[in-house]
């Protein structure tokens, strides 16, 4: 019988009087942002951070929803989205804070985008550059059925007007947290994902996380090496197809 995922609880946890200890190297932190320097990039619109419905009616009617029509979202709906993710909303030190909470504000987690029909956008696959808010361009073309494939054939994948791929840098944890970074990675994970669910209904979108997935087919579709940075999570978004 597999136990893998018992050990790693057994293996990551605490316990009082024996904390792992190690030395940070700061000459050899992990920079916090992935930078594509040769791509093509697309500025976003400023979000408008002010408008949509409040917190607690947000909570309320959040679902998931799994049927999209084929209408565009727009690219300020889009705006809207990533800033809610992973966008800039402070300062402390040197660090730059965003809108879901990282562990030790290392945030080792990259969005990228499947587009399918975003107003303003070429369907293809892009990355999410949180300083500068804006979309840098990895390929162009129609991928929905690579992701749909995927993430185990479900159709949403492929329906979907865009779909998140979340990424883990994993050194930019371990570098402080060692082995304990896999809990952490994977919470600051589920943050962004709800921050996404909640901004969607806001904006009477719909959207649906994914975990099941196969990641050896995502990590090749972005040209991820699998061993220092990974697909861990997707989340699709659309508008909701309404039952008569």
């Amino acid at each position: 019988m597999l136990t893998y995922g018992d050990d790693f609880l057994k293996n990551s946890k605490y316990s009082r009087g024996k904390l792992p200890r190690h030395q940070l190297d700061w000459m050899k932190k992990p920079p916090v942002f992935k930078e594509y320097l040769d791509a093509e990039y697309f500025s976003l619109p400023p979000p408008l951070a002010d408008e949509g419905e409040g917190i607690w009616t947000t909570l309320r009617r959040r679902r998931s929803v799994r049927a999209y029509t084929a209408n565009p979202i727009s690219i300020q709906n889009l705006s809207q989205l990533l800033w809610a993710t992973q966008g800039i909303t402070g300062h402390a030190g040197d660090h730059l804070l965003r809108t879901a909470p990282s562990a030790g504000a290392l945030y080792p987690v990259e969005t990228y985008l499947s587009i399918n029909r975003v107003t303003g956008l070429e369907p293809g696959l892009y990355h999410y550059s949180p300083p500068y808010h804006r979309l840098d361009l990895i390929a162009k073309g129609d991928f929905a059925k690579q992701i749909r494939a995927g993430a185990l054939d479900q159709q949403i994948a492929e329906r979907s007007a865009v779909t998140f791929l979340w990424s883990v840098v994993f050194q930019r944890s371990k570098w402080k947290y060692l082995q304990r970074a896999y809990r952490y990675i994977f919470l600051d994970a589920g943050h962004i994902a709800q921050n996404l669910a909640l901004a969607a209904e806001a904006l009477g979108l719909g959207s649906c996380q994914i975990g099941a997935i196969y990641d050896d087919e995502l990590n090749d579709l972005l040209g991820l090496d699998s061993v220092n940075e990974s697909i861990i999570y997707l989340s699709t978004v659309g508008h909701p197809r309404r039952e008569i």
